[in-house]
């Protein structure tokens, strides 16, 4: 696989996820006649979770089916969606690859055990 395609053409990705959540911004306040993320947006939470959903679902169906193109397809979809998700919570991209990077290198089983353990202290409190 080339390194273009390795990492999705040009500029880096997190530079790519950055310049996507600015343009998710600017859709905040554009008519919702004009605009689909807009339109996203003004319909709220359910609507948001709803269309997430939808395309997790769409990206299961296609590994499924094990085409690879629409395995991408999907995926693209699943995370603009999702960025889409976070921009309505005022979140950015930033904020998940920070917690990306304090997981990196830590199993997967303790990282699951941290947080069980975590939720069992708040339960308690």
């Amino acid at each position: 696989m080339s390194a273009a395609k390795r990492d999705g053409g040009s500029g880096s990705a997190q530079d790519i996820l950055e310049r996507l959540a600015d343009v998710l911004e600017t859709r905040r306040g554009a008519d919702p006649d004009s605009s689909y993320v807009a339109r996203l947006f003004q319909r709220g939470t359910d609507a948001i979770l709803k269309k997430v959903g939808e395309e997790a679902t769409e990206t299961v169906m296609a590994a499924k089916d094990g085409v690879p193109e629409r395995i991408v397809s999907e995926t693209a979809d699943l995370w603009f969606h999702t960025m889409v998700l976070l921009a309505h919570f005022d979140l950015r991209p930033a904020d998940v690859l920070a917690e990306l990077e304090r997981r990196e290198g830590q199993s997967g089983l303790d990282e699951k055990a941290q947080r069980r353990a975590l939720e069992r202290d708040r339960a308690r409190d």
